[in-house]
């Protein structure tokens, strides 16, 4: 406790002698016993002329004068009022309390604030400190484990992957978008991928849950919605320059499939009698000496570092912050990088009366993304020939690598022969520099000006215009000299070989908002917001491509338009260029309006209602009504908690809906408003017919029916700080139901078709959330905080069109979760034979159970049922320990790639699990399967629950470790503040999973690549 605490302020007031004391002075001063900058404290000197200081670091230089009203507070102290007299020193004593109202934006860009007394929503703020200077290309990884209900699991690993999925209170929908809803300074966005947003240049980022926070947004606000706000400059401020370095390695993580070495493998295949262990003899095994850790030879550590450069200026009437950025990652495997230069400029101002204000904010972005070509091409995820996660793991250990030079190298030796170790052979060919060039160009421009002007001390007029503008280039080729255009060009019996596909598309998407807003006061007690707005999107979205098939080798070079074969019809070949184009216009238009009361800072209400309109149904569904109503009691307030424990204590309920009109879930990097634009149109098309003849038929049956998924939303919650703002926290409890889900329709066989998609559907989830800080210290030699968060969420489907889901092993049936494994069980091994046992429909064992009648519901799913993160904050002396854990419970994964790890048939073509040589034998009956069981090859693969694997786990996801320098120290140079620190992200990851990472919702584990292991060291100097 530290009540009686007390920071000490000396302010050195210097006065002119040739002015009397009504003129107005310049007042400096020093604050004593200070070991560091305080950048939360603000000065204000009350008089006939306002001036202000804030991001105080010990000193001040301020206007004043004789008579004015001197304020000083500091974050976490109640303020003091002093006035200024005659006297030239003044000690100023801070008790401890909560003077500064912390304040919470909920929604910024309708203008809509609200302090966390007064706010009705359920939502958390991460601030800067918490994302900054991390190693990672996008922020969305930066907020894992850091709000409750908000899962956020990443997918690949690769640099600048936009394969990210975030779930606010769970799945709304079933096939529509899951994707919340991102608000970028006031202008909500389309994309579902922020690789070209700098994360140093985020001030807050706040999680909207409920139908309080998120009814405002309405279509587009079902999944929840994330408000970024960017950092700003103050007014009165000088200029401040900050520099931020960050450099640090990528290392692969480690999985537990026990890979064989190359006299494992032997032993195994001579176990199997077959591959080359069955032509060597033990003694021949034993001395064998090569032995390639494929893995190393396609992953190796790799280099991370970013730059940032920030600077900010105040005025008395306008302000400004600008930054520059450089982010650099490694992909750990050859070929894959990603580099990103950001730009971004705020600017804020207002006129000397006040009436009127207005800021801009401009971010500029270009990043290099070197991908592979399976991170974006689903059909080689299982393929070991280019997807070097699989290859890496199934490479036969014995076999040399770097044998082959070139591709024609490789050709020469092995033709088209893909046994044995020839197709790790390919995939290091296609791992060379430049024999698969793949990379995407990325430019980006994120801009809107808005204004607003007073027209009376109640009535507020506002504009804010914005665009989101993404330019997209991509180049993929086969180059000629690779071997795989070799190969395929020797079976075409061409002179040429290889391709080159390069395509380009624009994004630009334009939202306007309009709004008119009334706030009044009235006899103290009574308090009336109200707005009204009207908001206009469009997007307008256009693509081209084009694709050359035969390369000349002499002259080709990646993405420069060189070395194109030009077709023949003399000579009959393949050399045919093909060119596409696409073009998409999209829109909507909303208007709504708020309502917000306030009763003496007690009690409060909230009510929205909008209006949308959506250019993707039929005129008679093109309009939707959603809206909200919210309450609070701060109950704190009351007459009988004075002298509680409590120093704010709220409950809070809501109660609302949202539309989702984004039908048709968009794939990663894919802008949700472009897809399903004429799902509601008969389509025809043009094709061959009978016998061949050209001929036109119905592509597209519309369904004029399909609307918006509608989803409802109950919410109780309480908020509470207690024993002297030593203990803050939040529950929350939740009921969110979807109703006319997207799913299949049940058609007539007469119709040409037997299903069509359309409304049809409901699915409930229901949930509970904490959210727990506590300041165990809090002094000036010591400061140490606890938090932790945990999220419980339930989902249930409430009503579906029953559809023949046997053969399927996820399925969603009604009464039961979403997304359930349905599997054969399986139990172990006959000790009789060494076949593998499992369990029938009836429960009896069986060798032999049948593929679709004996799967039944396991009770697990693919959605997370918990999920959370804690840590803890500490400082002391100027060292800085900052930690936070992430997690996740109840959710289950098929391993695919283990059950290739332990696929006999796989014996002597690949690599296998040294598992294998534990297997079964009538000298040594154990419960690993006979290497030649009669049973192993049919219901040894993923049609049982023998591979589904519990990948929850717990995450050492952040440690910093730093060291802030005193001022003392830095005094007489030009440096005002200098950090250092180490850092670690994904530091050591607790789970039962075997593979790389358990950290995916896809659904086959070998088309994830993990996420490294990143250990960086940093600076942060300011100027």
């Amino acid at each position: 406790m530290r009540s009686k605490f007390k920071w000490i302020f000396t302010l050195l007031l210097a006065f002119t002698m040739q002015f009397s004391f009504a003129q107005e002075k310049t007042v400096t001063g020093v604050v004593s016993d200070v070991t560091g900058p305080l950048p939360s404290a603000n000065i204000i000197v009350k008089g006939t002329k306002n001036s202000t200081q804030t991001d105080f670091d010990g000193k001040f230089s301020i206007k004043a004068k004789q008579g004015d009203v001197l304020v000083i507070s500091f974050t976490g102290y109640n303020s003091q009022s002093i006035n200024v007299t005659a006297a030239n020193t003044y000690n100023v004593t801070l008790s401890e309390g909560v003077s500064l109202t912390e304040v919470v934006i909920v929604s910024e860009g309708y203008n809509r604030a609200r302090t966390k007394a007064s706010t009705t929503s359920a939502l958390t703020t991460v601030t800067a400190e918490v994302i900054e200077n991390r190693p990672n290309a996008s922020f969305l990884n930066s907020l894992q484990g850091t709000a409750p209900g908000a899962s956020i699991l990443s997918s690949s690993g690769s640099p600048g992957s936009g394969k990210i999925d975030l779930l606010i209170r769970g799945a709304s929908s079933l096939n529509a978008s899951t994707d919340p809803l991102i608000v970028i300074d006031g202008v909500p966005t389309n994309g579902n991928q922020f690789r070209s947003l700098n994360q140093n240049d985020i001030e807050t980022v706040s999680i909207l849950r409920d139908a309080a926070a998120t009814s405002i947004y309405g279509n587009r606000g079902a999944n929840g919605v994330l408000v970024i706000t960017t950092k700003q400059g103050k007014y009165g401020s000088a200029l401040k320059i900050t520099y931020d370095v960050v450099n640090g390695v990528n290392v692969l993580p480690k999985n537990k499939y026990n890979m064989s070495n190359s006299r494992q493998a032997l032993t195994i295949e001579k176990n199997k009698n077959t591959g080359l262990g069955a032509t060597l003899t033990d003694a021949e095994i034993a001395a064998y000496s090569t032995n390639t850790n494929w893995t190393d030879e396609f992953f190796g550590v790799d280099v991370t570092q970013q730059h940032n450069l920030g600077l900010t200026f105040g005025g008395e009437n306008i302000t400004t912050y600008s930054s520059f950025g450089y982010f650099k990652q490694g992909g750990m495997v050859p070929t894959t990088d990603f580099q990103r230069f950001t730009f971004r400029n705020n600017l804020n101002g207002k006129s000397k009366n006040g009436k009127f204000t207005y800021n801009t904010q401009l971010s500029l972005a270009y990043s290099r993304r070197s991908e592979l070509n399976q991170e974006t091409n689903d059909g080689v995820n299982n393929n070991t020939i280019q997807n070097p996660l699989h290859g890496a793991t199934m490479g036969l250990p014995y076999v040399e690598a770097g044998q082959y030079a070139t591709g024609q190298d490789l050709y020469n030796a092995i033709g088209t022969d893909f046994s044995g170790p020839n197709d790790t052979y390919v995939l290091e060919d296609i791992l060379k520099d430049n024999s698969l060039p793949s990379w995407a160009d990325e430019s980006a421009v994120l801009a809107n000006i808005s204004a607003s002007y007073k027209l009376t001390n109640d009535l507020t007029l506002s504009n804010k215009f914005g665009i989101d503008f993404k330019q997209s280039d991509r180049v993929f080729a086969r180059s000629p000299w690779s071997y795989l255009a070799i190969a395929v060009r020797e079976s075409r019996a061409e002179e040429f070989g290889g391709f080159e596909r390069i395509s380009a598309s624009k994004d630009f998407t334009f939202t306007n908002i309009a709004s008119l807003g009334y706030s009044k006061k009235i006899k103290e007690k009574h308090r009336i917001d109200a707005n009204v707005y009207m908001e206009y999107m469009k997007a307008h979205f256009r693509s081209s491509s084009q694709f050359q098939n035969g390369l000349n080798l002499l002259t080709y070079a990646p993405g420069a338009g060189t070395g194109y074969i030009a077709f023949n019809p003399a000579t009959p070949n393949s050399y045919i260029s093909t060119a596409a184009a696409s073009k998409i216009d999209a829109g909507t238009l909303s208007y709504f309006a708020t309502l917000d009361y306030d009763y003496n800072d007690k009690y409060g209400f909230a009510a929205v209602i909008r209006r949308d309109a959506t250019y993707r149904f039929v005129d008679d569904y093109k309009w939707g009504t959603f809206w909200s109503v919210s309450g609070r009691w701060n109950v704190d307030k009351e007459k009988f908690m004075e002298g509680s424990i409590f120093s704010m204590l709220k409950l809070r309920a809501s109660y609302g809906t949202q539309g989702n009109q984004n039908i048709v879930a968009p794939g990663y990097g894919t802008n949700p408003l472009l897809l399903a634009t004429s799902i509601v149109r008969d389509l025809n098309a043009t094709g061959a017919g009978y016998n061949n003849d050209p001929g036109i038929f119905v592509s597209n049956i519309a369904n004029t029916d399909l609307r918006w998924e509608e989803i409802s939303q109950a919410n109780i919650g309480l908020d509470f700080i207690m024993l002297n703002n030593r203990i803050e926290g939040n529950v929350d409890v939740y009921r969110k139901q979807t109703e006319k889900l997207y799913s299949d329709i049940n058609r007539s066989a007469a119709t040409s078709i037997y299903s069509q998609s359309g409304n049809n559907g409901g699915l409930r989830n229901t949930g509970v959330e904490l959210q727990l800080k506590y300041n165990v210290f809090k002094n000036k030699a010591l400061d140490l905080q606890l938090f932790a968060n945990m999220a419980y969420n339930k989902n249930e489907i409430t009503s579906l069109t029953p559809t023949d889901q046997s053969g399927s092993a996820l399925v969603n049936q009604v009464g039961d979760m979403a997304y359930q494994w349905n599997l054969i069980p399986y139990v172990g091994v006959n000790q009789a034979n060494g076949n593998l046992l499992f369990l029938d429909a009836d429960g009896n064992v069986t060798e032999n159970p049948d593929l679709i009648a004996d799967r039944r519901l396991t009770g697990k799913s693919s959605v997370p049922v918990y999920q959370g993160g804690f840590g803890f904050n500490a400082t002391y002396k100027g060292f800085f320990f900052n930690t936070l854990f992430s997690w996740t419970k109840d959710v289950w994964r098929v391993d695919n790639q283990l059950s290739w790890a332990y696929n006999v048939d796989f014996i002597g073509d690949d690599n296998v699990s040294s598992d294998m040589l534990n297997a079964w034998t009538a000298q040594n009956p154990t419960n690993f399967p006979a290497l030649n069981a009669s049973n192993g090859s049919t219901y040894g693969s993923t049609a049982t629950d023998r591979f589904l694997y519990d990948s929850s786990f717990l995450r050492f996801k952040n440690l910093t470790f730093g060291y802030n320098f005193p001022s003392n120290f830095l005094k007489g140079t030009f440096i005002q503040s200098l950090r250092l620190y180490a850092q670690a992200e994904n530091l050591y990851t607790w789970t039962k999973w075997r593979g790389f990472d358990p950290e995916n919702t896809q659904v086959l584990s070998v088309t994830a690549f993990p996420n490294p292991k990143t250990v960086s060291f940093g600076a942060s100097i300011r100027f």
